[in-house]
C-alpha cells in the first residue's frame, strides 16, 4: 500500500501540468494549454469532433486507448489503480426494510451493507451521518445487533426512529454535530462504524474518532473530498504529509467530475448551463471590460429553457449590472464553442481522476494502518451504480 501510494504520488507530481488547471477558465484561450510543451497532443485534441468528445467523456477506456501514446507511463499507472470488486450476492431484505429508499440509492446501500456484514467485527454498529438510517436498517435486520445512528438533522432522526420502531429494529438515533466535542459520546470500543458517502471532513472526523476510541472495525466509502474547512487538504498519513502535492479544495473536486450516472436530460442541462455561463462571461469581458471572472449564483433548471438572453438578464440583475443591447445569439454561439474547448481540455484531466481519488483513499488507509489496523481497499459496487464506489475496510489488530 505504501509503495502504491508513492507510485501514484510520483506520477501525479510529474504530470501535474496536465491536471492542475480549471477547464472552465482555460477554455477562454483559443490555444490549448500544452501548445508549447506537447504540440502533438494539442493537435490531436483539436481534431476531435463534438461526437468524439462525448464518446470519450462517457467511455474512459476508449479515451485511455487513444490518448495513451502521448503519455508513455499512463498504461502502467492505470493498471496499478486496480482494486478488487467485492462479490455481490445480494441480500434478502425483510419486508419494509427498504421502505422509502430510491432505486439507485438502494442498490448502493444494499451493496455497502453486504460488504460491511461480510467483514463484521464488533458487537454493535455505529452508523455515521445516517440520514434516515437506511443502511442501519439493513445492518440491524440482518445481524440483530444494536445500531446507533448518528445524524445532524433532527427531522431525519425523528423519521428514522419512527420507521425503526415500526419495524421493531434495535436502532437508536442520536442527533448531534459531528464536529462538536459531544459527538465523542456516541463511540464505544464494541462498535463497527460504517459511513456511506460521508463528505470530506465528516469521514475524516470518523476516522480520527474511530482510532481514538479503538473501534474494532470501520467500513467507509468516502465522498465529496472538497468539503473541508481548510483551504488545502490536510493529509492524515505520514506519506501524505510528506508529499509535495498540497491539494487545493478546487483540485479535490476533480475526482468527482464524472457523468457516469447522468442521463440525456442531465447532460442537456449541463451543456446549456455551462454554455450560458461561458457566453455571459465573454459578454462581460468584451462589453463591460471585466478583467476578473464574475461568479454567478446557482440557477433553477427551469430558467435554462427560457433561453440565453433571459439568463443574461437574470444574471445581470443578480450582480446589479446594466447590460447593453448586444448580439445575444452570437454570444450564445461563442459560449457553445467555449464549452467544447472546455470539454477538450477536461479529457486530459480525466486521465488523472482515479489516480487522485486513490491518492486520497490510500492516505486514509495508510493512516489507519499506522494506527494499528489491518486495512483493505476495494470496490463495493460497480461504477455504473455509483462512481464513488471505493471502500476502505479497517479491522483493528488484536
Amino acid at each position: 500500500m505504501q509503495h502504491l501510494f508513492q507510485s501514484i504520488d510520483s506520477f501525479l507530481i510529474k504530470h501535474q501540468q496536465y491536471w492542475r488547471f480549471e477547464p472552465f477558465f482555460a477554455s477562454f484561450s483559443d490555444a490549448l494549454l500544452w501548445q508549447q510543451t506537447h504540440p502533438e497532443l494539442c493537435s490531436w485534441l483539436s481534431t476531435l469532433s463534438e461526437l468524439q468528445i462525448e464518446q470519450y467523456k462517457q467511455d474512459s477506456s476508449l479515451l485511455f486507448d487513444h490518448i495513451g501514446r502521448f503519455f508513455p507511463e499512463l498504461k502502467s499507472h492505470l493498471a496499478s489503480l486496480y482494486v478488487p470488486e467485492l462479490p455481490n450476492h445480494g441480500l434478502q431484505l425483510a419486508r419494509g426494510v427498504d421502505s422509502g429508499v430510491p432505486g439507485r440509492k438502494l442498490a448502493q446501500i444494499v451493496s455497502m451493507g453486504e460488504a460491511a456484514l461480510a467483514q463484521h467485527h464488533g458487537k454493535e454498529w455505529l452508523e455515521w451521518c445516517s440520514g434516515k438510517g437506511f443502511l442501519g436498517r439493513i445492518l440491524a435486520s440482518q445481524s440483530g445487533e444494536k445500531v446507533t445512528s448518528f445524524e445532524f438533522q433532527h427531522a431525519l432522526c425523528e423519521s428514522g426512529q419512527q420507521e425503526a420502531d415500526k419495524q421493531h429494529l434495535p436502532m437508536q438515533f442520536v442527533q448531534g454535530d459531528a464536529f462538536d466535542e459531544s459527538a465523542k459520546q456516541v463511540f464505544n470500543d464494541k462498535q463497527h462504524a460504517v459511513a456511506l458517502h460521508a463528505c470530506g471532513d465528516l469521514h475524516v472526523t470518523l476516522l480520527k474518532h474511530g482510532v481514538t476510541h479503538h473501534l474494532p472495525a470501520m467500513t467507509i466509502s468516502p465522498c465529496c473530498y472538497h468539503l473541508i474547512k481548510d483551504d488545502d487538504y490536510q493529509a492524515l498519513s505520514k506519506q501524505g504529509q510528506a508529499s509535495e502535492l498540497a491539494l487545493t479544495q478546487q483540485e479535490l473536486r476533480i475526482p468527482l467530475q464524472e457523468l457516469v450516472t447522468g442521463g440525456e436530460r442531465v447532460k442537456r442541462h449541463r451543456f446549456l448551463e455551462m454554455s450560458y455561463r461561458l457566453g455571459f462571461e465573454l459578454l462581460l469581458r468584451e462589453q463591460l471590460g471585466h478583467q476578473q471572472y464574475t461568479p454567478i449564483p446557482s440557477i433553477k433548471k427551469s430558467l435554462l429553457s427560457e433561453g440565453f438572453e433571459p439568463f443574461c438578464q437574470w444574471a445581470a440583475e443578480k450582480k446589479q449590472l446594466n447590460l447593453p443591447q448586444v448580439d445575444f445569439d452570437g454570444y450564445f454561439e461563442r459560449g457553445q464553442q467555449r464549452y467544447w474547448q472546455m470539454e477538450r481540455l477536461s479529457l486530459v484531466q480525466q486521465l488523472f481522476k482515479r489516480g487522485l481519488e486513490m491518492w486520497l483513499v490510500l492516505d486514509k488507509a495508510l493512516y489507519l494502518q499506522q494506527n494499528g489496523y489491518q486495512v483493505s481497499v476495494s470496490e463495493f459496487c460497480s461504477r455504473a451504480t455509483t462512481p464513488r464506489n471505493l471502500l476502505i475496510h479497517a479491522q483493528r489488530n488484536v
